[in-house]
């Protein structure tokens, strides 16, 4: 294997602290091809389709039938949100949004230099792109924040697969922290409390709040992974901070993909079944999407607000994601600063005289000689 090496590295420089931001992805345009691309590299990922059968078999379905029939598809549902809030993918558009308040918030508080990168799983711009950015910074310490609040296999074990991946290729390893959720910040909480209220405080309280979150498929629940707990955790949080009785709010779960049966109850069912129930006002929120994208905008705001209204519903409003928001990001910045705690305030990487270092390095080679 060969090693990378650190661009114009010199021996003694002063180190800084990465932090590279990470989400799901998003393709580069809302056109046929573009989602092609996308979704091979998304649904390829092994962490994401745990088959039930041989994996040469999964790939051949994917390449011979789902990248034939799904690309076009998606292309239209991308084209109805692009731009919305900015040039391209709403994912992409407000993940940078995110990144620049969070650079300029982690460097007040910082005592050293620190970098922050955005690196997408899938896509553009990637893991490793954003990794070597921050690797010609000379970072010694390197925080990754997997924009997932709650933690799953299928994102943030996948975001931990593609980092490790491209840290095997460098020469200096820095030293890593890896969040694996926060849902439990209470600064997180409390955004998304203050969220909730202050929409009430424009469209009033609905008679049930959805507290809905992407879904995987339930085998992965009892083969171990604990989003699903994850998922109840933050919404019994939600719900306390409130001070919501249970029968004031409802956990569903979105983005239903393939045959197999996911986390239950639906999202989309049960929208269809709360107008027989008598419910007729509810209001929506995605305490699991970070960044408000196709899954939100489309799905939720439009395709599944139709199936409410379609089946009596006479009230419906989406509860927009936190994106980048003064809350989130302190939140967010808040768990990166909990991440730091015991990293020396001083950079002990520094040399003070950095000519006597250099000359140091150099009698030692040339004994060796």
């Amino acid at each position: 294997m060969t090693f990378k090496n650190s661009k114009d590295h010199q021996h003694g420089e002063a180190s800084a602290t990465g932090i590279l931001i990470t989400n799901l992805g998003t393709p580069d345009a809302p056109t046929k091809k573009a989602l092609r691309i996308y979704l091979k590299q998304f649904l390829s990922d092994p962490r994401l389709v745990e088959s039930t059968f041989p994996r040469w078999m999964w790939l051949l379905i994917l390449n011979a039938v789902i990248l034939n029939v799904r690309p076009a598809k998606s292309a239209k549902a991308y084209q109805q949100v692009w731009g919305k809030f900015g040039d391209g993918s709403p994912l992409l558009d407000i993940s940078e949004q995110q990144r620049t308040g969070i650079e300029k918030l982690v460097k007040k508080q910082f005592a050293g230099p620190v970098e922050v990168a955005l690196g997408m799983r899938y896509g553009n711009p990637s893991i490793p792109d954003a990794l070597n950015k921050l690797k010609n910074k000379e970072i010694r310490r390197l925080i990754v924040l997997p924009l997932y609040p709650q933690y799953s296999a299928t994102t943030t074990a996948s975001t931990f697969d593609e980092v490790t991946k491209e840290l095997q290729t460098w020469r200096w390893i820095p030293e890593i922290r890896f969040v694996n959720n926060y849902y439990k910040n209470e600064s997180y909480i409390t955004a998304l409390a203050k969220s909730i209220k202050k929409h009430w405080q424009k469209f009033g309280q609905p008679q049930k709040l959805l507290i809905s979150f992407h879904g995987i498929p339930k085998r992965y629940l009892l083969n171990g992974d604990p989003y699903f707990c994850e998922c109840h955790g933050t919404a019994r949080r939600v719900a306390e901070k409130l001070n919501l009785k249970d029968e004031d709010y409802l956990v569903t779960f979105q983005s239903i993909f393939g045959r197999e049966e996911w986390l239950k109850p639906y999202t989309s069912e049960t929208l269809k079944s709360l107008p027989n129930q008598g419910v007729k006002d509810v209001q929506i929120i995605c305490p699991g999407f970070s960044a408000d994208c196709l899954e939100t905008l489309e799905e939720i705001e439009d395709e599944n607000k139709s199936y409410f209204v379609e089946a009596g519903g006479e009230k419906f409003s989406y509860i927009p994601a936190l994106n980048s928001t003064p809350d989130h990001l302190n939140a967010l910045t808040d768990v990166i600063l909990q991440h730091t705690q015991g990293w020396y305030e001083r950079d002990e990487f520094q040399i003070v005289d950095d000519k006597k270092h250099r000359d140091i390095i150099k009698q030692a080679y040339e004994k060796q000689k």
